[in-house]
């Protein structure tokens, strides 16, 4: 089975931006936010571009898979 682990999470500790910002722009609660980074859920298409713009990534580079059996 594949499954994906997010990204996000790394990606923002390391981005010139802070949560409260990219929250606001992507107009998403800390808790939804939070959610994306713990694989909870995942990010809408249109949301998670913009998320990778604001992380200077691909939107590749959000997830990365895993395969387990």
């Amino acid at each position: 089975m594949k499954l994906y682990k997010s990204r996000i999470g790394k990606l923002l500790r390391t981005s010139k931006y802070r949560r409260e910002f990219i929250q606001k722009e992507l107009g998403v609660s800390a808790n939804t936010l939070s959610n994306w980074c713990n694989s909870k859920t995942y990010p809408p298409i249109d949301k998670a571009f913009k998320l990778a713009d604001l992380l200077e990534c691909s939107v590749y580079d959000l997830y990365e898979r895993e395969n387990k059996m």
